[in-house]
């Protein structure tokens, strides 16, 4: 890869989410001090969250031919043009467009032409033939889920992979389905696993503002962060939810916190961790920031993370924290993702995940994982991605 040409990192850090907003952080850290631009499917200004001014990704095609062009992780091997345009929709136009997912089954091509300016079942991977840049990479993909989507959707990813320059991935499952495909991924885990040793110093200011000391003034014995997406959001599950951590605050005398990985349409919602905290009542706090960087102090400063952001994991496990995912037993409804990751990068003495009526028994469980395993794994994974990224940019 040039040294000297400008580099666009393309990705979802079009929306709020917190693992995307992360990557071209990461990204732009592990490259400096190259030129780095941030494009996406749509314009938007997240700075205030803690993410970048984004350009939109018809600019790229239109623009200068000397730039190198990285696709910045995440699980973008699986997004379809539906779903990339009901997370980036605003609130007001996020039913309609639930409601038009017939009209993109019927001819996905011209629905993602008409609604996203690009038209494409994959719309988040880029096919070198329609860009400028001289080289293109898919750096740290996730597709686990990529054998469940329909043919004609996994040709378009397969053929859009082929012409790229280089492709790594994230995790063992995602590499076997492209090598089932004839394509050679290399594995490096992802880009989120350096922020305690790209961040840490800017996590740990943060940890001292005055939202997170209140937090560690309200629970001097420490405090489990929690957060689930709106698929956990029904009243049966959140009294479940609600049983299992009163259960753990009880038993370890810790607080609650409920915060959210994510804004955008699907992600997570306060009105449902409102619902939570009426159940739980005593020791929680619904802890309000959007931004990354809080997000991380929070994690950062945890007794342990349970929840189902695949990111919420690897922020805790980058600091050494316990942690554990939260899964539902219908396979459906459980995007393979976490426990792809953990198990190709975790100890199998840390738990992948636990169905939500085991989350006090798994929040336990974690809670006496050996210390010294969890800093070894934070290590050697920061470790692997450098030397996996010093290959994959060379």
């Amino acid at each position: 890869m040039s040294r000297a040409a400008p580099v666009v990192l393309f990705g979802a850090f079009d929306r709020h989410n917190f693992g995307d907003l992360l990557f071209p952080h990461v990204l732009a850290r592990m490259l400096a001090p190259r030129e780095v631009r941030f494009a996406g499917l749509a314009a938007r200004d997240l700075r205030r969250f803690g993410g970048h001014r984004i350009m939109p990704v018809g600019q790229i095609a239109s623009g200068d031919s000397g730039i190198d062009l990285i696709h910045a992780g995440g699980e973008l091997l699986t997004c379809d043009a539906w779903e990339a345009a009901v997370m980036l929709a605003p609130p007001e136009r996020v039913q309609r467009l639930i409601a038009e997912e017939p009209g993109w089954k019927a001819d996905p091509l011209a629905w993602s032409k008409e609604h996203l300016g690009i038209a494409a079942r994959a719309p988040y991977v880029l096919a070198k033939a329609t860009m400028p840049a001289p080289r293109t990479v898919f750096h740290a993909m996730g597709g686990a889920g990529l054998d469940r989507r329909d043919q004609a959707f996994q040709h378009e990813v397969i053929d859009k992979l082929k012409q790229a320059d280089e492709v790594s991935v994230r995790d063992a499952l995602t590499q076997t389905h492209l090598r089932e495909h004839g394509i050679d991924a290399q594995l490096i885990p992802d880009p989120a696993v350096m922020v305690a040793e790209l961040f840490g110093t800017l996590i740990r200011t943060r940890a001292t503002t005055a939202p997170l000391q209140a937090i560690a003034n309200a629970f001097p014995q420490g405090y489990a962060a929690i957060q689930f997406d709106t698929s956990f959001g029904d009243d049966a599950t959140l009294d479940i939810i609600a049983r299992e951590l009163a259960c753990v605050g009880k038993e370890y005398g810790i607080g609650i916190v409920l915060f959210r990985a994510g804004a955008a349409p699907w992600h997570d919602k306060l009105a449902i961790y409102a619902r939570l905290k009426q159940r739980v009542a005593a020791n929680t706090i619904l802890f309000g920031s959007l931004n990354i960087w809080d997000i991380c102090a929070l994690l950062a400063s945890s007794r342990v993370y349970a929840g189902s952001s695949l990111h919420g994991r690897i922020v805790a496990m980058a600091f050494a924290r316990p942690r554990v995912n939260i899964a539902h037993r219908e396979e459906v409804l459980q995007p393979p993702k976490q426990a792809a990751f953990a198990a190709t990068w975790e100890p199998a003495e840390i738990a992948a995940k636990a169905y939500v009526e085991d989350l006090a028994a798994a929040i336990s469980n974690a809670l006496r994982a050996d210390t010294a395993l969890l800093h070894q794994t934070a290590d050697d994974l920061a470790r692997r991605y450098r030397a996996a990224f010093a290959t994959s940019m060379s």
